[in-house]
């Protein structure tokens, strides 16, 4: 989606002002705080009270996850209070004034019709996975993912999954479903295999003839077919396309009221900085404006891998497992560890940990996203709990352009290797998690006993969960190593 400081419309989603002026430190605080404050006043307090915010954010999200691991309730109630103190405090206005962020959906909706595309290639029958510049299938495909589960990169669900898919093909014909998909051109969404696989795409991104030009292309040379929300004057198609959240979420709520299939929604959406919120705030208030509409609505999203996260017992171990029998890295952490205080290669987790939980935020990213990425989880976690099927899966550590944008991050994924880290191309990534997204369209995903269950659920980690180390204690030696590679 939109990815500049703000849409040219005069009214949009907005920080709220607080003390004069809009702080997107202060929302956060405030966010993690009231969602803490039912089950962890400490917390609560704890966070309202951090002084140094953009380089102390991690401790306050981590404990948003502890705080929740040990009773199901507790964690509901965490996911439930972050979304209010967003929509509560979050703010539509513009330059005449401000109101609720509700009001954005009292605004008049902007004449649009829709544009259906049809794809003229036949459908994908069988699982294609693109790896190294192959494209495997059939037994490659369960090969290579046998040996991800092997080395430690991916949760064990993750083969059960695949498996089951391998061996329903017919799951893949998907001219059965409709998908909204908001931040269709999103690089690892599933856009492009939805509609290789033959199904109808609602396609919700920002207008911008670039981002319309590949969503456009993808369709043509699919075998479904791509609903395009267009604006009626004259032009090119890409130059009419696209519904911008952040200024005209009514926009996009009345055209999706006008499909008459049911369909599953997935969000994409994503930005830089303080706009990551913005987004991902007008993303989910469209979101529960259509469940309003939709009870029942499916959900699907994909969760980063550089956030916190409670793990099974099986990551603690084989953690736990390379901690013991890597022999360089006996050698190597001592002194390093000393030279540090502490700071470098320091465990993972403590041994028998049950869930544990890991921790891998990148502090360079920064609070807003892992705020924004915090928004979709806690919408997975509220909708599981009346019901309705949600795919929401860990993704891996990824080779794409917002990492390859951030020179810290890019160096330490090239040396991550050297900590049993694997990073994925993007075209493998986008073709797995599509996979499984297709396994839970078919098969359901019925709620685990805890919602930390339900986010580990069939999670490729890359390895982040299961090495040695605390990622963030690891990965910036790994961006050393990395930047010679480089």
């Amino acid at each position: 989606m939109a990815d500049r400081d703000g849409p040219p419309w005069d009214r949009f989603v907005a920080f709220p002002v607080i003390a004069g002026r809009r702080s997107t430190s202060r929302l956060g605080r405030a966010v993690v705080a009231d969602a803490l404050r039912g089950v962890d006043p400490v917390g609560a307090r704890a966070a309202e009270g951090e002084t140094h915010w953009r380089s102390g954010y991690p401790t306050h999200f981590r404990r948003l996850v502890e705080a929740g691991v040990t009773a199901p309730a507790d964690a509901l109630e965490i996911a439930r209070g972050g979304l209010a103190a967003l929509h509560g405090r979050m703010r539509w206005g513009g330059p005449d004034g401000e109101g609720p962020l509700s009001a954005a959906f009292a605004e008049a909706a902007r004449p649009l019709h829709t544009e259906v595309v049809d794809g003229a290639a036949p459908r994908e029958r069988e699982v294609l996975l693109p790896w190294r510049g192959r494209v495997l299938s059939g037994a490659d495909v369960r090969r290579r993912v046998s040996a991800w589960l092997n080395d430690g990169k991916v949760d064990p669900t993750v083969g059960e999954a695949i498996d089951r898919v391998l061996a329903n093909p017919d799951w893949l014909d998907l001219r059965d479903v409709t998908f909204v998909a908001l931040g269709a051109g999103a690089e690892l969404g599933p856009v492009p295999w939805l509609l290789r696989w033959g199904a109808d795409v609602v396609a919700v991104d920002r207008p911008a003839r670039a981002v319309w030009t590949g969503l456009l292309a993808a369709a043509r040379k699919g075998a479904g077919r791509m609903h395009v929300p267009m604006s009626p004057q004259a032009g090119p198609p890409a130059d009419r396309a696209g519904i911008d959240l952040l200024a005209e979420p009514v926009t996009a709520a009345t055209w999706l009221g006008s499909m008459p299939r049911d369909f599953v929604m997935g969000s994409y959406v994503h930005a830089r900085a303080a706009l990551d919120v913005r987004l991902a705030v007008a993303a989910d208030a469209l979101v529960a404006q259509v469940q309003a509409q939709r009870p029942g609505l499916a959900l699907a999203l994909l969760a980063s891998p550089t956030d916190v996260f409670a793990v099974p017992a099986e990551a603690v171990r084989l953690s736990a497992r390379a901690w013991d029998t890597s022999t360089v890295s006996r050698v190597v952490r001592a002194p390093m560890r000393a030279l540090s205080g502490g700071r470098l290669l320091t465990r993972n987790y403590v041994p028998g940990a049950q869930p544990g939980i890991n921790d891998s935020v990148i502090v360079h990213q920064g609070p807003n996203y892992l705020l924004a990425r915090r928004i979709q989880r806690w919408r997975a976690t509220v909708t599981r709990a009346t019901g309705a099927n949600v795919s929401g899966h860990v993704a891996p550590p990824t080779r794409s352009r917002s990492v390859l944008g951030n020179r810290a991050l890019a160096a330490a994924y090239v040396g991550a290797h050297r900590f049993g880290i694997e990073v994925f191309d993007p075209d493998t990534a986008r073709a797995l998690m599509a996979v499984l997204l297709v396994h839970d369209l078919r098969a359901g995903r019925p709620a685990s006993a805890s919602p930390w269950q339900d986010e580990a659920d069939a999670a490729v980690h890359g390895g982040l969960w299961t090495t040695a180390y605390e990622p963030r204690s690891a990965l910036g030696l790994a961006a050393l190593l990395g930047v010679g590679r480089r």
